[in-house]
């Protein structure tokens, strides 16, 4: 099974920008005038162009919003030094917040992109979670 990350924007090319600015993410292809395949993570990340107001899906009345905005789906980032990403996150225009939380397993940011979505930043100590797993 392949895994395919993706995110709703409104300005494609404003998200093209954060997230490779962000995250050192590159284009991997473009898909029309609508979608941008982003290559450098573990999975691709397609970006998909949809106006704010839209309909999130046919079964339901929820539109799009991209303020600030929860879900209990996100993305994590595992990077090598998390002060270094966080810095880079921020300033390509995320915003920072929760601060850097240190934990037995790594230490965690959480940010959001400016488009709404959360998203972290995770940098593995040891044995990542193994440090954790019973």
């Amino acid at each position: 099974m392949q895994l395919l990350a993706n995110i709703d924007v409104d300005d494609l090319p404003r998200a093209v920008d954060f997230y490779c600015a962000a995250l050192g993410l590159e284009i991997g292809r473009r898909l029309g005038n609508s979608v941008v395949e982003l290559r450098g993570a573990s999975s691709a990340i397609y970006l998909l162009e949809k106006p704010a107001g839209s309909s999130a899906s046919p079964a339901t009345s929820v539109k799009r919003d991209y303020s600030r905005h929860w879900t209990p789906v996100h993305l994590d980032f595992v990077v090598p030094d998390i002060g270094e990403a966080v810095k880079r996150a921020q300033e390509a225009g995320a915003q920072l917040e929760v601060d850097v939380k240190t934990h037995s397993w790594g230490h965690i940011a959480v940010l959001s992109d400016p488009f709404g979505h959360g998203f972290c930043l995770i940098e593995f100590l040891g044995r990542g979670y193994d440090e954790v797993a019973s």
